[in-house]
């Protein structure tokens, strides 16, 4: 874990962290604020790499969908802007 302390002495700013000091000259009527990171957590879970979609056999006009049986989402022939008939309105 990274130790830091800060001595303000007059308008002399003081920074020292793992043994290595910063003097910084300011303003008497400045605001310091000072910042860092701290510590992360574990690296969560990737989840999903989202929709990835087989567009090899695409169309004019094709139409994304799900075909159960190669379980893959598809963009081809098989539905189409023209072949949408039930209140499909492109």
């Amino acid at each position: 874990m990274t130790s830091v302390s800060v001595t303000a002495v007059s308008n002399t700013l003081v920074v020292t962290e793992n043994g290595s000091s910063t003097v910084v000259t300011v303003p008497q009527t400045s605001t310091v604020t000072a910042i860092t990171q701290g510590p992360q957590g574990p690296k969560g879970d990737p989840g999903d790499d989202g929709i990835a979609v087989n567009s090899t056999a695409k169309v004019n006009g094709s139409v994304v969908y799900y075909d159960g049986s190669t379980g893959q989402f598809k963009a081809d022939s098989a539905w189409t802007v023209l072949t949408l008939t039930d209140g499909g309105n492109f």
